[in-house]
């Protein structure tokens, strides 16, 4: 019988979601708390990877048992003995065709940024005080929109079949984080950003790499032209002139993967 799990995970902690050898993993911590309770090995398959120091939330995962469980009474356990960095928010029976993974239409990444010192937003956001223009920075996101070959912001070395992603939604916004409102701290227009993202698939370290670029558009290290230039159209063969295509090395720097969020994963409708 198949299981669904859904859960979320601070990953300050881990290296990853995916099982490595000699360290701390989500997959592999969650694979040692389901064998303890089931008293058999059992192999956890996730909805995609997160790397190092990358959060989840509302994350789903799946794993088959031999025979049928009390979803409930596992989920309580399951958190007794999970350490806090990760909540298990549902486990539910589901189809032996579902598959966390494959089955995912799209995956949404929101990434937390702020611009002023803050005793308390640093742990999952990431403190850039450079003076940003922000107009800029959104015409950027909204060049992200569509079917496009982003093989420029994604990790050098990455095996993939395809670059292509087709982006659905990419803005910056403002926020007011709950400690200004209960300390009355003033938070000025600006200050507290997350940048949200949803496409059908994404690239290794892709989402970071978008948002270093944006930044380094709203500091005016590149202009929108040079930015457009990375986002090429999904049947690329070529470029005009010398021919040669933008790479990584072309995109900004990648941004700390503590203030970015795997927030949000759709499946097809069971009906």
């Amino acid at each position: 019988m198949r299981y669904s799990i859904t859960l979320c995970y601070d990953g300050s902690s881990f290296f990853g979601w995916q099982t490595q050898p000699g360290v701390p993993t989500v997959q592999g911590t969650l694979e040692d708390a389901l064998g303890k309770l089931l008293r058999a090995p059992v192999s956890v398959t996730g909805a995609g990877r997160t790397d190092t120091a990358v959060n989840a939330i509302g994350y789903i995962a799946h794993f088959d048992a031999q025979e049928g469980l009390d979803t409930e009474a596992l989920g309580y356990k399951l958190n007794a003995i999970l350490p806090p960095s990760i909540v298990v928010l549902k486990l539910s029976e589901t189809s032996a065709e579902f598959h966390s993974r494959f089955d995912a239409t799209t995956r949404k990444y929101t990434y937390f940024l702020h611009r002023r010192k803050d005793p308390f937003a640093g742990r999952y956001s990431f403190q850039c005080t450079y003076s940003l223009d922000l107009e800029a920075m959104e015409k950027a996101a909204s060049m992200l929109l569509g079917t496009h070959d982003f093989r420029c912001f994604q990790k050098t070395g990455t095996d993939v079949k395809t670059s292509i992603c087709t982006v659905t939604e990419a803005g910056w916004h403002s926020y007011a984080p709950v400690h200004c409102s209960v300390m009355d701290f003033p938070a000025g227009q600006g200050d507290y950003l997350y940048f949200r993202i949803c496409a059908d698939r994404f690239l290794r370290n892709m989402v970071r790499a978008v948002v270093g670029s944006l930044i380094d558009v709203g500091r005016g290290k590149m202009t929108l032209e040079d930015f457009g230039a990375l986002i090429l159209p999904p049947d690329t063969n070529g470029r005009p002139g010398d021919g040669r295509l933008p790479s990584r090395s072309d995109a900004g720097e990648s941004v700390p993967g503590h203030a970015l969020f795997l927030s949000g994963i759709t499946y097809p409708d069971p009906e």
